[in-house]
C-alpha cells in the first residue's frame, strides 16, 4: 500500500502544494514598517507600467462591490449602438484610460488651481465599466440607468460625509463614453438622486436636441415616442427635455457648428423652446475665451446643479480626429481647456466625456490624450469646488491650507 500512496503523491498536481504554500504565506503578519518599505519600493508606476486605469487610480468593480466608498468615481460606458454615422466609441473608455497613463498622483499638481486632485479631500476610484449589451438598445438604456443610480446613491467617504460642505455629501461620477446617448440615463439618475431638474452645460459641434423624427424613415411612426429608434445620440436631450430632466432656464450649448435640417432654422427654434442658449464655434472669434466663459456663467450661475457633458467633437477634427461625427472648424484643445478652467465655479454634480472613437485616431492617440486632459481638468474643478465651499462655510478669507489640498 505504501507504493500506492507514493504514486498518489507524485500524481497530485503541483498547484495543490503551491496553493497550500500560498495560503500559509497569506496568514503571515507583516509589520507596518515592512509594509511601508514594500510600498516605497514597489508601490508606484511609470506612465507605461501597471494596469490601465484612469491616471493609475485604484481600481474596483464598484457596481458589484457595494462596500466600495468613493467621492468621485470614474465609470466607463462602452456603448455606441445609438450613433448616426461612425461607430467605435465603445472603445472610448479604454482609450481614454490609456491616454491618461502619464497622469499620476505623485505628479498631479495642477498649477492653475493650486491643488493636486488625486491627493486632496476626494477619494477617487476607477470603477471600471458598465457591462452594456451591444445587442439591445432598450436593455442597454436600462442597464446604464440602473448603474448610474446604483453608484450615485452610494455614500461618500466618512470624512466627506461629515464635511461642513454639502457638496461633498454625495459622490460624483465622471463617465467615459461611449456615444453621447449615455447622457440620457445619466440625467434620469441625477434627477432621481437630486429630486430636481438638472442644468446641462453641453460642449458639442451638434445640438443633440433634435426631434427623433428629424432622422426621417418611412418605417416608423413619428408620433410614437416609444419607438426604440428615437433613442440615439442626436435626440437624447430632446427626450430628456420632454421628461422634465433638464432645467430649461439655465442650460447652454457651446461650440456649435452643425448643419440644420431641411431649409430653415426650425432646429434652432425647437432648441430655444426646450430652453437652451447657444454659443457657436465662431463666437469665440468675436467675444474670445473670456466672453464664452462669462456667457456660460451668467446663464448657469454657481448654485444650480450642473451636468457637464463634453462631446470630443467640439474640438476641431484636425486636433481630435478620433470621433464619430467630425465637423471641421472646431475649437482647439487649448481653447476648450481654457474655457473649462474658467467655468470651474459651476456646481458640477456629474460629467461625461463622450464620442471618443480611437479607431479613427490613427497612431497619434491625439483624441484620447485630449479627452484624458479634459478629465483631469474636470476632476480638478470638482475637487476645488469642494474646498471652496468648505472655506465659505468656515467664513475664512485666508488661502486653503496646504494640508487640505
Amino acid at each position: 500500500m505504501l507504493w500506492l500512496w507514493a504514486l498518489l503523491v507524485v500524481s497530485l498536481p503541483f498547484n495543490v502544494f503551491a496553493h497550500s504554500h500560498s495560503h500559509a504565506e497569506h496568514n503571515q503578519q507583516f509589520s507596518q514598517s515592512r509594509l511601508e518599505e514594500l510600498e516605497k519600493k514597489w508601490g508606484s508606476d511609470w506612465g507605461f507600467t501597471g494596469i490601465s486605469t484612469f491616471a493609475h487610480l485604484p481600481y474596483t468593480r464598484c457596481l458589484s462591490h457595494p462596500e466600495t466608498v468613493f467621492d468621485i468615481g470614474i465609470i466607463g460606458a462602452p456603448f455606441d449602438t445609438a450613433v448616426s454615422y461612425r461607430p467605435g466609441a465603445r472603445f472610448g473608455p479604454r482609450a481614454i484610460r490609456a491616454g491618461s497613463s502619464r497622469q499620476t498622483a505623485f505628479r498631479g499638481f495642477n498649477p492653475r488651481a493650486g491643488l493636486n486632485p488625486y491627493t486632496s479631500w476626494a477619494h477617487i476610484v476607477d470603477c471600471g465599466d458598465i457591462p452594456v449589451t451591444p445587442f439591445d438598445n432598450a436593455l442597454a438604456l436600462r442597464q446604464m440607468g440602473e448603474a448610474f443610480i446604483e453608484l450615485g446613491e452610494r455614500l461618500p467617504t466618512p470624512k466627506s460625509l461629515s464635511s461642513s460642505s454639502t457638496y461633498q455629501h454625495k459622490p460624483k461620477l465622471l463617465t467615459l463614453g461611449g456615444d453621447h446617448s449615455i447622457a440620457l440615463p445619466a440625467l434620469r439618475a441625477l434627477k432621481k438622486i437630486y429630486d430636481q431638474p438638472i442644468a446641462v452645460v453641453h460642449f458639442d459641434a451638434h445640438l443633440d436636441t433634435w426631434h427623433p423624427a428629424k432622422y426621417p424613415s418611412a418605417w416608423i411612426d413619428p408620433t410614437d415616442s416609444s419607438t426604440q429608434s428615437f433613442f440615439n445620440h442626436g435626440s437624447m436631450f430632446w427626450i430628456a427635455a420632454t421628461e422634465g430632466l433638464i432645467a430649461n432656464t439655465s442650460s447652454i450649448h457651446a461650440g456649435l457648428r452643425t448643419r440644420l435640417s431641411d431649409d430653415g432654422i426650425e432646429d434652432y427654434e425647437d432648441d430655444t423652446k426646450q430652453g437652451w442658449v447657444r454659443i457657436s464655434t465662431d463666437d469665440i472669434d468675436d467675444i474670445g475665451v473670456k466672453g464664452v466663459i462669462s456667457t456660460i456663467m451668467d446663464r448657469v450661475g454657481t448654485e444650480v446643479p450642473v451636468y457637464l457633458s463634453i462631446d470630443i467633437d467640439v474640438i476641431d477634427p484636425g486636433l481630435a480626429p478620433g470621433t464619430g461625427t467630425p465637423e471641421p472648424g472646431g475649437w482647439t484643445t487649448r481653447e476648450l481647456i481654457r474655457i473649462l478652467r474658467g467655468i470651474e465655479g459651476l456646481n458640477v454634480i456629474g460629467a461625461d466625456i463622450v464620442e471618443v472613437s480611437p479607431a479613427y485616431d490613427g497612431g497619434t492617440e491625439a483624441t484620447a490624450l485630449a479627452a484624458a486632459q479634459i478629465g483631469f481638468e474636470i476632476l480638478t474643478s470638482i475637487v476645488r469646488r469642494g474646498l471652496i465651499e468648505q472655506a465659505k462655510i468656515r467664513k475664512v478669507d485666508e488661502p486653503i491650507l496646504k494640508d487640505e489640498l
